[in-house]
């Protein structure tokens, strides 16, 4: 009974987190992204330099960013790829699966579309002529 408490309140808790993200400005929102940026290549124990030059931005990028000043969305993914984090977009990536009936309709459209047509021409018939081969 205590695991079931456990995991409606980390929904409630997850669902106020979510709740708040909306609530917050970007510019706020831009602020704990630098902060976790920092934190991840921290733990990672990665220097400033180091990721610098891995992403191939200058360390003033690196300190604007981590201070939450990403002006450029290119930046961000380099950081995150090199942060081994560039999974986060992965729902924004993936195409959405199809229902069974979508998947029907899709390919019964496409059966039925589809034309039949021959590949080549066959010209006139002529009737091929028989040479005479010399005789030696």
């Amino acid at each position: 009974m205590n695991i079931y408490c456990y995991i409606c309140s980390v929904n409630v808790q997850f669902g106020i987190i979510m709740e708040d993200l909306y609530m917050l400005s970007d510019t706020d929102i831009a602020q704990r992204i630098g902060a976790r940026i920092k934190s991840l290549r921290l733990k990672q124990d990665i220097t400033q330099e180091s990721l610098a030059k891995s992403t191939g931005l200058s360390l003033s990028s690196i300190r604007r960013a981590e201070e939450g000043e990403i002006k450029s969305f290119e930046n961000l993914l380099r950081m995150l790829r090199m942060l081994g984090k560039l999974d986060i977009f992965a729902p924004l990536v993936d195409d959405e699966p199809l229902s069974p009936s979508e998947y029907y309709k899709l390919v019964y459209s496409q059966q039925k579309n589809q034309r039949k047509r021959a590949t080549s021409k066959i010209d006139k018939v002529t009737p091929h002529t028989v040479e005479e081969v010399p005789t030696w």
